[in-house]
C-alpha cells in the first residue's frame, strides 16, 4: 500500500484548484531580456545567473498561488532538453541526463523552501515535442517517440519529479509514446494537446479524438489532459459538447494572444493580451470542464496572467472530481 504521507497530491487526487506558471520562454526573453538559443530555458541551469533568473521566474509564480491560498504545479524548464535539441545546442546525452536532473533538483529545492506557505507544491518533469511545437513535420511511431522521449523522461523520473507533462503536442502518435515512456517508468503522466485556432489539432485530428485514441491505447494511464499553446476563443467551442472525453481534460495553459501560431512565429514583439480579460477566459472554461483544476498560461502569459486565473478560481463553485 502506498505511504498517503509520502504519495504525491497530484491534481485530481486531491481537491482544490492548482495554479501554475506562465509562458517560461517569452517571459525570459521578452520580459527579463534573457537570450534563449533556440527557445530553451534549460540552459540557463548551467550558470549561477541563470539559475538565479530561473528562481526568480518561478518564485514570483509561487507568490501568486500563495496570495490565492491554492496548490502550484513547478513545471521543470525542460521543454528543449531533449536528444534532437540538446545536440543542436551542444549537449552530450551525458550532459542532458546531468540538466534533466539538475531541474528536477531546482524544483525539488523551491518545493522544500515554499511547502510550509503554499500546498501541495507538485514536481511536474515538462517534456516537449521532438520538432515543432506548432508544425508536426514527419511524424514518429509511437513505438519511436517512446523510445526517443525515454531518456529524459527516465532522468527526470529518477531525480524524483512527481509526474511528466508533455507540453505542445501537436499529434498523437507522439503524445501515445510519451505516455508509454512514463508508463514504463511507473510515473504519472499529463498529455498537453496543442490546437490551431479551429480547435483542432495540426494533423487535423479533433481534439476529441486525441484524447479518446491516447486513452484507448494506454488503458487511460494519462492522469489527465491539458489544453495548452492556444488561446481560449480557439478551443472553447469544441467543448461545448457531453462526451466522457471532456472529463479527461483537468488543466489549461492558455496564450495570451489571440494570433494564430504562424502569426506569432512572424511576431517580432510579444502579445501579452488582457490578463484581467484572459482570467475571466478560464473562469467561462471552468464551467465547460467539470474537472479542470490546473490553471497557468503559454506564450505571452507571466505571474500578472495567472494571478487573474487565481482570483477566476473564487469566483466558481468547487465540485471535488469523481
Amino acid at each position: 500500500m502506498p505511504d498517503p504521507e509520502t504519495t504525491p497530491k497530484l491534481p485530481l487526487s486531491v481537491d482544490g484548484y492548482f495554479l501554475s506558471d506562465g509562458g517560461i520562454e517569452t517571459t525570459l526573453i521578452f520580459h527579463d531580456g534573457i537570450d534563449l538559443p533556440l527557445f530553451a530555458s534549460f540552459v540557463l541551469l548551467d550558470s549561477e545567473e541563470g539559475r538565479r533568473a530561473l528562481t526568480d521566474y518561478y518564485e514570483r509564480h509561487i507568490a501568486v498561488a500563495r496570495a490565492h491560498n491554492l496548490g502550484f504545479i513547478l513545471e521543470s524548464p525542460t521543454w528543449r532538453s531533449s536528444r534532437d535539441w540538446g545536440q543542436k545546442l551542444g549537449y552530450s546525452a551525458a550532459e542532458l541526463d546531468r540538466v534533466n536532473a539538475d531541474a528536477i533538483y531546482l524544483m525539488r529545492t523551491l518545493r522544500n523552501q515554499h511547502e510550509d506557505s503554499v500546498s501541495p507544491l507538485v514536481i511536474s518533469g515538462c517534456v516537449g515535442p521532438r520538432g515543432d511545437g506548432y508544425v508536426p513535420g514527419e511524424l514518429m511511431t509511437a513505438i519511436e517517440a517512446r523510445d526517443y522521449h525515454a531518456p529524459q523522461i527516465a532522468a527526470m523520473a529518477t531525480a524524483g519529479a512527481d509526474m511528466i507533462t508533455a507540453i505542445t503536442m501537436n499529434n498523437t502518435p507522439e503524445a501515445l509514446g510519451i505516455a508509454l515512456a512514463a508508463k514504463d517508468q511507473d510515473v504519472p503522466v499529463v498529455i498537453a494537446f496543442t490546437v490551431e485556432t479551429d480547435g483542432a489539432l495540426a494533423t487535423g485530428q479533433t481534439l476529441a479524438d486525441a484524447i479518446r485514441q491516447v486513452d484507448e491505447a494506454t488503458g487511460g494511464y494519462p492522469h489527465y489532459f491539458m489544453v495548452n499553446c492556444a488561446h481560449p476563443d480557439h478551443f472553447d467551442h469544441v467543448l461545448h459538447d457531453e462526451g466522457e472525453w471532456l472529463n479527461r481534460i483537468g488543466g489549461v495553459r492558455a496564450n495570451a494572444s489571440r494570433m494564430s501560431h504562424a502569426e506569432l512565429d512572424e511576431s517580432e514583439v510579444l502579445d501579452d493580451g488582457n490578463p484581467t480579460e484572459l482570467g475571466e477566459d478560464y473562469r467561462r472554461l471552468m464551467k465547460l470542464l467539470p474537472n479542470l483544476r490546473v490553471m497557468g498560461g503559454c506564450c505571452g502569459t507571466d505571474h500578472r496572467h495567472v494571478d487573474a486565473m487565481g482570483h477566476a478560481c473564487k469566483h466558481v463553485h468547487f465540485v471535488a472530481a469523481q
